[in-house]
């Protein structure tokens, strides 16, 4: 029709802003129906739906792993192995091993600093005990802040079991703390290399996959923690997930506008679930404003009216006419619409091009 290309045209500003999830609103001159010189009818029609609109944006972002951190030596001497890059360890795996003695994990929140031994009480000592008793080793064991005998005939059977010396003590040449399973990013020594406490071994992360991207200062009400979000996938496939953090840090982007950001995380719902390489692409949808209960038509339903303002062409009875319309959010294709002789189920017409 006549109108629909410039209509289109007119429109494509509006859409680009509605797609960031503004609302945007014309009202035609008057709300009278509008008579058409051209009576033919459309080509294509497309119905008036009812239901809610929900507006989103996209961001790029890069798939990652969560919580990088070094883990250091615990004891000199020469590093004699070390895991491969991409592994993953679980509780009592090895770590590393330095003059043959293998540093091995355990689950907790608190960083294995000290020799721990009876008498010794903190967070440290229930975390090794918790350990033990997943591990089997909980026969008369208490678990506690408190190091008992108990704990270290515990420590004994474990370190038989491990063919170390029996002694009912443990350091951080035999133990490490990580929040959960640890996978190996990478080694920053070499087997060979001489270490002493405190120098780093490896680079590790959690096992589980996250999203990190960019988002300007101005936007980031639209990733608060907590938010659902959708991520698209490189397969393609799409995977539900939640802010988890937003950074504090603002950095600024390179070139002259040198917009601030700053850097949001996503973890997803169901980790165990997702795949892909390190490092790769992915899109984040974020969602944006929700219009319930509205009507709705195809964008390419909108006319530009003689009168001003935009219009869509309703189709009844083998015949055509255009009504004005105040248009609302733009989403997922389509537009929100409402005004006089507006209902669900009309049928409109839309462009064939």
């Amino acid at each position: 029709m006549k109108h629909r290309k410039s209509a289109l045209a007119a429109l494509a500003a509006v859409v680009i802003a509605g797609a960031g999830g503004a609302t945007v609103t014309a009202l035609a001159s008057s709300g009278r129906t509008v008579a058409r010189q051209d009576t033919g009818l459309p080509a294509a029609t497309a119905t008036i739906e009812s239901g809610d609109l929900s507006t989103s944006t996209q961001e790029q972002g890069t798939l990652d792993f969560s919580g990088q951190r070094k883990l250091n030596a615990g004891a000199a001497g020469t590093v004699t192995w070390l895991p491969g890059a991409g592994s993953t360890v679980t509780r009592d795996g090895r770590l590393y091993a330095v003059d043959g003695t293998p540093t091995r994990l355990m689950y907790g929140g608190t960083p294995m600093y000290r020799t721990l031994k009876s008498g010794d009480k903190g967070d440290d000592v229930k975390a090794l005990e918790q350990n033990l008793c997943v591990l089997g080793y909980a026969g008369g064991l208490t678990v506690d802040d408190t190091y008992t005998d108990a704990t270290a005939n515990a420590v004994k059977r474990w370190q038989g079991d491990h063919d170390l010396p029996k002694t009912g003590t443990v350091g951080p040449d035999e133990i490490a703390f990580a929040p959960g399973p640890l996978r190996i990013a990478s080694a920053t020594a070499a087997v060979g290399d001489s270490v002493a406490p405190g120098v780093p071994v490896l680079t590790t992360t959690g096992s589980h996959r996250v999203v990190q991207f960019p988002i300007d200062v101005a936007d980031a009400a639209s990733a608060r923690m907590g938010t659902k979000v959708t991520v698209e996938l490189p397969d393609g496939t799409k995977a539900p997930g939640t802010v988890s953090s937003v950074g504090s840090t603002v950095q600024e982007t390179g070139g002259q506008d040198k917009t601030p950001q700053v850097t949001v995380t996503v973890t997803f719902d169901h980790p165990s679930k997702v795949g892909g390489f390190d490092k790769s692409p992915v899109t984040v949808d974020l969602p944006g404003e929700t219009h319930k209960d509205v009507l709705t038509v195809p964008v390419n339903a909108l006319l530009a009216m003689p009168s001003g303002g935009y219009g869509i062409q309703v189709v009844q009875g083998g015949k055509a006419r255009d009504i004005p319309a105040r248009l609302g959010i733009f989403a997922q294709g389509r537009v929100e619409v409402s005004g006089p002789g507006l209902r669900e189920g009309m049928k409109v017409g839309v462009s064939s091009s």
